[in-house]
């Protein structure tokens, strides 16, 4: 796979919805050709303790952030017409999903494909399959996990090796 977009998403608690953080690489010919990350006002706007011990957001973040609609309206265009690629394709195709009909917005049944799976299936040998485990096995060292963009930038370097 040569064209795609890797993306991911962090969420403020246990719902779906909740997208407070974006991060999309795009793919085109092999090559990294345009990147976007924002913060999102998550719906419902509240955080878990665990979800920010994870990735580190808190209100105090994304109080004034755009909504997801808004947001969506600039990845739109970077996105039109390649496949989405995450690693572990249920949670984020879950939340993209979610907070698309959340927001009433249609869902244009966009093909993702899942580095998660790949991984499992063709480097059965990793102690694990987590998404820094199988960045450094494809050669990709991820300095910020829990970081949409620096997720989705692994995610990147994973699909142009397994893919």
């Amino acid at each position: 796979m040569t064209d795609f977009a890797a993306i991911d998403f962090e969420t403020a608690n246990s719902e779906r919805t909740s997208v407070c953080s974006v991060g999309v690489v795009i793919v085109r010919g092999g090559k990294v050709v345009d990147s976007f990350y924002s913060l999102i006002q998550p719906e419902p706007n509240y955080y878990n303790y665990w979800c920010s011990r994870v990735h580190g957001l808190t209100c105090d973040d994304t109080d004034n952030a755009p909504l997801f609609p808004d947001v969506w309206r600039q990845i739109e265009p970077l996105i039109e017409g390649l496949p989405l690629v995450a690693h572990n394709k249920p949670f984020d195709e879950g939340c993209l999903k979610a907070v698309m009909r959340c927001y009433q917005m249609d869902y244009p049944d966009y093909e993702f494909h899942c580095t998660l799976a790949a991984a499992r299936r063709k480097l059965r040998w990793l102690p694990n399959h987590q998404l820094h485990t199988v960045a450094a096995a494809c050669g990709y060292m991820l300095e910020h996990h829990h970081h949409a963009l620096a997720d989705a930038e692994a995610c990147a370097a994973i699909a142009k090796q397994i893919l």
